[in-house]
């Protein structure tokens, strides 16, 4: 690669990097990109075809001018009628003109010479040049870059070789005036009334010469104390595009007949017309204003001091930016790992978490279906005993009825049977006592386990489980409240010292003691597990709360909802049609303020406790009857009473004691609440995905 544009290559290859990866957004972005580069970078013509398609711009039928937001569609419009070939710009294999320009002098231009016209004037920053002619120009220089670049390559290799690169044509050791200039002498003069000299701006012999394709940033005209000198500088761009501009400048004047040494011979006709060639170091050193003007205003360089200079800015800058680049990739790669092993880490805590939840289920299991052997076995012995009691209270009764038919013959029979019958009576009396104390104990036993169903179905499924171990403890309780009763009966019925009676009543003591050991270690057993299990659930919700604050902005299928939040699209709706579009906001933003603070109202509580078919347990749904609830149905219609249920019926289930909305990790696409395995393993996936997204940038 030649020393031409460097500095400019450099920046052109940074941007193609991010530009190859939005090739397919739109015409618009490109040219709005290329033209951001070309201005700024100053890039010559054969480096802007490089950068792609590009849209520009060009005129329209009407007169008026367009702003700089319309240009694009404009020149989308130009582009278009060029290539269906309403407008000529090819009148030969060799020869192109200017569909914008019909009164210029020159009618014709080679392609390479026009391709230079129409870059300088749609890149012009003079405010001479309208909107409209910019881009007619730019879309000129677009259509010779896509569409007819083929045909300048026809041209013969004799002509392009005459032709040439001047910045390789010219004497690289010779020392020239830089920021690149060019001096115009015999420029004509007029006397005014004061007798000082004036003449013509230099704007409008800087138009000029961007029509010629030299494309001069500012021409300076030259005044001293007696007026206008007749002399001007014309300056170019700093770069290598400039430096083309100022060679073609002086070749053409040259060629011309009107260079310098033209314009410093002494012999020959009178000089008439412009004299100009590119400022050297002869004119930078003169003593006259020209000199006085590019001292102070420019440095000598040669074109090999310039190459060298831009090549040693190409150098540090591919430094600075490959040591960045190492910077970068060491920060990516530091970054990796402590991800890497922050996951690794993460996925064997919640191992871990699943392995010890694993466990305590399967302890809990364990426990329920000890808890209901020892139920099962209680209430086998109970009617066991109940059992037993009403056949000693049939023998009783039968050896009543048998005394009852003796017939006492004499004083002491009677007195036999009055003892008997009296000793009968005292016996069915001690029965009925111990029926009643079993009745008692029955009725107390009855109530109890109504007691603990009721609450068993009011308290939330997440504690069911401890639940069940209370039961085990209370069904002990009531096994040793069983025991006492049948104590106190034995006791009873070991009023008439019946020895067997009174092992008996020893060995329910004994087991009613065994059993009050047993139910101490079940408590204590009990209250462990608790523990384990608030411990185990606190750990959980902190994982769960850290997924919910990082899902929060998430639309995949996991992500994070708000519980109890009120939708206002079915109020804007009921409320369109009920008032035709008049003030619905501000009616909508009154209507919702209000039944938001409805919901936060603790006091308000429309619900009703119902119970399922083939189910013993009640639970609580909305009650249709409510007050509020009949007139906003009434009032608005089913949208907006649907959407005030289901935010009550979310606040009831996730937050009934606060009535404030609060947030859940949710399963978006079945629309239900999501485990925390769900929520971790979105985050994985959701990992995964930037991680080879980095990997293919």
């Amino acid at each position: 690669m030649s020393g031409v544009n460097i500095f400019g290559y450099v920046i052109l290859n940074l941007n193609m990097s991010s530009e190859k990866r939005e090739r397919g957004s739109s015409s618009s972005r490109h040219y709005r990109r290329l033209h951001h580069l070309h201005h700024h970078h100053h890039l010559t013509p054969p480096l802007l075809n490089k950068m792609g398609s590009t849209v520009i711009l060009s005129s329209d039928e009407d007169d008026s001018d367009i702003s700089d937001s319309e240009m694009e569609e404009y020149g989308d419009k130009i582009y278009l009628s060029l290539k269906s070939g309403k407008l000529k710009v090819k009148l030969s294999p060799h020869s192109f003109t200017c569909p914008y320009c019909p009164n210029k002098k020159k009618p014709s231009f080679q392609y390479k010479d026009l391709l230079q016209h129409a870059s300088g004037v749609g890149n012009s920053n003079s405010d001479k040049r309208s909107a409209k002619e910019k881009a007619s120009h730019l879309a000129l220089a677009k259509y010779l870059q896509q569409d007819l670049a083929d045909d300048s390559q026809a041209e013969p290799s004799s002509k392009r070789r005459k032709t040439g690169d001047p910045i390789q044509d010219c004497d690289q050791d010779e020392k020239l005036v830089c920021p690149w200039k060019g001096v115009v002498v015999n420029i004509p003069t007029t006397k005014t009334e004061n007798g000082r000299t004036a003449g013509e701006s230099g704007s409008k012999l800087r138009d000029e010469y961007i029509q010629r394709g030299f494309n001069p940033t500012r021409v300076r005209t030259l005044w001293n104390h007696w007026g206008f000198s007749g002399t001007a500088i014309v300056e170019f761009n700093k770069d290598w595009n400039g430096l083309h501009n100022a060679l073609l400048f002086d070749k053409a004047y040259l060629v011309d007949g009107h260079g310098k040494k033209d314009w410093l011979r002494k012999d020959g006709p009178p000089k008439s017309g412009l004299y100009a060639w590119i400022a050297r170091a002869d004119d930078y050193n003169g003593n006259n204003i020209i000199g006085e003007d590019l001292r102070k205003k420019g440095d000598l360089k040669t074109i090999a001091e310039v190459t060298e200079e831009e090549a040693r800015k190409q150098q540090k800058l591919v430094q600075n930016l490959t040591q960045l680049v190492e910077e970068k990739k060491k920060g990516v790669k530091e970054i990796e790992e402590l991800h890497s092993a922050k996951s690794k880490e993460l996925k064997e805590k919640l191992e871990e978490k699943e392995k010890s939840l694993q466990k305590h289920n399967s302890e809990l299991n364990a426990i329920q279906e000890r808890t209901m052997g020892h139920v099962n076995k209680i209430f086998a012995d109970h009617e066991r005993l109940k059992m037993q009691l009403e056949l000693e209270k049939k023998k009783l009764e039968i050896k009543g009825v048998e005394l009852a038919k003796r017939e006492a013959h004499n004083e002491t029979e009677r007195k036999n049977l009055a003892e008997d019958l009296q000793e009968n009576a005292s016996k069915n009396s001690s029965l009925e006592l111990a029926s009643m104390e079993q009745q008692k104990a029955d009725e107390e036993v009855k109530k109890l386990a109504e007691n603990q169903r009721r609450q068993k179905e009011e308290l939330h499924e997440k504690i069911i489980r401890l639940e069940r171990q209370r039961d085990q403890k209370q069904m002990i309780e009531l096994e040793i409240e069983r025991l006492k009763g049948e104590l106190n009966v034995k006791k009873h019925m070991g009023s008439d010292g019946d020895a067997e009676i009174v092992k008996e009543v020893e060995n329910i003591y004994k087991g009613l003691t065994e059993k009050e050991e047993e139910l101490a270690d079940l408590d204590k057993f009990n209250q462990t597990l608790i523990l384990r299990e608030r411990r185990t659930n606190d750990e959980l919700q902190e994982a769960r709360k850290e997924l919910v604050n990082i899902m929060k902005e998430w639309k995949q299928n996991i992500g994070v909802k708000r519980m109890g939040e009120l939708v206002t699209k079915p109020f804007m709706d009921a409320l369109q049609q009920k008032y035709c579009q008049q003030d619905v906001e501000d009616r909508a933003i009154d209507v919702l303020q209000l039944w938001e603070d409805y919901l936060k109202d603790p006091d308000w509580h429309p619900f009703k406790r119902i119970k399922l078919e083939n189910q013993e347990r009640e639970v609580e749904v909305i009650d249709d009857r409510d007050e509020k609830l009949r007139e906003l149905k009434e009032d608005l219609g089913d949208g907006p009473y649907n959407a005030v249920t289901r935010a009550l019926l979310e606040i009831n289930e996730y937050n009934p004691s606060g009535r404030y909305i609060t947030t859940e990790l949710w399963n978006l696409k079945e629309d239900r609440k999501a485990t925390l395995e769900e929520g971790v393993t979105c985050l994985l996936d959701e990992w995964e995905k930037a991680k080879r997204k980095r990997g293919m940038a």
